[in-house]
């Protein structure tokens, strides 16, 4: 009976071990935003910002690109680390519903170190234009992208395009 048992058994349970699908691997693919992941590509968006003679903050956008590939981590969006001049970049589906936020640190005044006799210091230089890019896992519901402003009584719409 023991034989038997080895014998009926043992093949079953190989035969469990070597197989190639999983239930997990197919819920994960069937969970929200399964399409983005799938994709395997990267959407960039190079900017260009710059002063006006009035003062106010003019945004560009350069060029777009959709490349091959996989992001490695997703930017997250931290509300404490929000300084006045930073800027929000929005991306968002057809119906305005925004899709993601990315935060980029005030490219016109960035913090530089600076390297003196007395050592490693931090200083901020205000630039007259620079340029900037953020990257979003693509996702064929991107259809447009703003840009919002931190001003010390909220946002301020710098710039809107679709895509």
């Amino acid at each position: 009976m023991k034989n038997l048992f080895n014998f009926f058994i043992v093949p079953v349970l190989l035969l469990c071990s070597f197989q190639k699908s999983s239930t997990l691997s197919d819920l994960r693919d069937r969970a929200s935003g399964a399409e983005i992941l799938k994709e395997n590509k990267i959407l960039y968006l190079f900017f260009k910002a710059d002063k006006e003679a009035s003062g106010k903050d003019r945004i560009v956008l350069q060029e777009k690109k959709i490349a091959a590939g996989k992001l490695k981590f997703t930017p997250a969006f931290d509300r404490s680390e929000v300084e006045t001049g930073d800027l929000l970049v929005i991306v968002s589906d057809s119906d305005g519903k925004e899709i993601e936020k990315q935060l980029v640190k005030n490219p016109l005044y960035p913090e530089m170190e600076v390297y003196e006799k007395e050592g490693i210091s931090r200083k901020r230089i205000n630039l007259q234009d620079a340029e900037f890019s953020v990257r979003y896992a693509y996702s064929e519901k991107i259809r447009t992208v703003k840009i919002e402003k931190v001003t010390e009584s909220g946002t301020e719409l710098l710039f809107t395009q679709k895509l």
